[in-house]
């Protein structure tokens, strides 16, 4: 593979754009700061295909990343391949409003391959390549210019050892029959909701003992206005207010400003400062959440009691047994809020009941709490066996 050298130019970025569009995917990975702002500073892009690599410099005097950004969220017929590229999706789409597409996650793709739920990359590439990753450069401040060899080489090895990982880990996935597996969970992290922080909505994310609508339209109001002052500043939100202040100032209002000093983790100057002065507005124009903005109740979600409780436990055994059997991680087959809805007696719109979930799982658990499933010791290993009638169970073959 042919590794260019450090892309500081927007000709140069161009020229590999091109020829990357005809790839029928590329490997890409980011460098970043954001230990200390709103917004990741993003210091580092590489990319790779089969034939080059390269790393571009986003804080080069005059590079515009615009040809690299429309390859990313406008080229449907190239592949975006990443490893856990959560942050790397958020920065492109706070860059333009969109996320690359389509997409392949190595580490989703892992799952389904038997490799564990959060396998990180130096294990991926230890897996599939037998190759120890050097791991010196983890903790470079990437901001920091100018960028020596050992730095940059760290770098683009995220890409192409991704690039080599990559055909193989999909050419697995097609003879075992798993890559419908991934559709549902690669159009997820490609949408992008989940990478768009409204302030409007920012209060769902925060914990709060209440379900009235005067506290609960305080923390709404506080915490739109906590993004929006971390925005306008540029510094993670928890500088400004951590959650836990947060929700207590929406349970329990000061009546003054001067009562600011008496809060848990806030700075006494707050008393009388600008800042604290905008917080106490926000509190005076704070209205109760509207009903159509109440969280609903999930009434599918009853008390298990104890007998539900058990049967939930049971399910999640039967997980931990179809998962070792099939060699997939647990949770890419179910997750632990469905098992406990089954459990209490529900079947709609449960995943687990639906496609290929419902063909490698769903069906046993349907079984297991409908009592046609049971478990036993076999050579002491623990095997589901069906039961067939009253008195004759049969096992089921891994």
């Amino acid at each position: 593979m042919k590794i260019h050298p450090l892309v500081t130019t927007t000709e140069a970025l161009a020229e590999l754009c091109a020829r990357w569009a005809k790839s029928t995917f590329i490997a890409v990975d980011t460098e970043f700061m954001r230990e200390n702002t709103y917004w990741p500073d993003l210091c580092l892009i590489q990319v790779a295909d089969e034939h080059e690599a390269a790393a571009i410099d986003p804080k080069a005097d005059g590079l515009s990343l615009a040809p690299l950004l429309d390859l990313m969220t406008n080229n449907e017929d190239v592949l975006k391949v990443v490893h856990a590229g959560g942050q790397d999706i958020e920065i492109i789409c706070n860059l333009t409003g969109k996320t690359p597409h389509p997409m392949f996650d190595t580490q989703i793709a892992a799952m389904a391959l038997g490799q564990g739920e959060q396998v990180g990359y130096s294990n991926l590439v230890d897996a599939w390549l037998g190759i120890q990753l050097d791991k010196g450069a983890r903790f470079t401040d990437w901001a920091r210019r100018p960028l020596d060899k050992r730095q940059i080489d760290y770098a683009i090895g995220d890409v192409t050892h991704l690039a080599v990982i990559f055909p193989q880990m999909l050419e697995k996935l097609r003879t075992t029959g798993r890559g419908v597996w991934l559709n549902d969970e690669m159009e997820r992290i490609a949408d992008p909701s989940h990478y768009v922080a409204d302030p409007q909505t920012m209060w769902k994310r925060v914990k709060i003992a209440t379900r009235k609508a005067e506290p609960l339209g305080r923390l709404k109001a506080l915490a739109a206005w906590r993004e929006t002052e971390a925005r306008n500043k540029n510094i993670p939100r928890g500088r400004i207010m951590k959650d836990e202040t947060l929700a207590d100032l929406a349970m329990h209002p000061p009546r003054s400003q001067q009562d600011l000093a008496k809060v848990r983790g806030l700075s006494t100057s707050w008393a009388g400062n600008e800042i604290g002065s905008r917080l106490m507005d926000t509190l005076a124009d704070a209205e109760p959440l509207p009903a159509a903005e109440m969280p609903a109740r999930d009434d599918r979600r009853p008390g298990l009691g104890r007998e539900g409780a058990l049967v939930s436990d049971l399910l999640k055994l039967l997980l931990k047994i179809r998962a070792r059997d099939i060699d997939v991680a647990p949770r890419l087959l179910a997750r632990t809020d469905e098992l406990d809805l089954l459990a209490a007696g529900h079947r709609q719109d449960l995943a687990i009941l639906d496609g290929w979930r419902f063909e490698q799982f769903g069906r046993d658990a349907l079984d297991l709490v409908e009592g046609r499933l049971a478990f036993g010791v076999v050579g002491g290993k623990l095997k589901i066996t069906r039961i067939e009638d009253d008195t004759q169970p049969s096992e089921i073959a891994d």
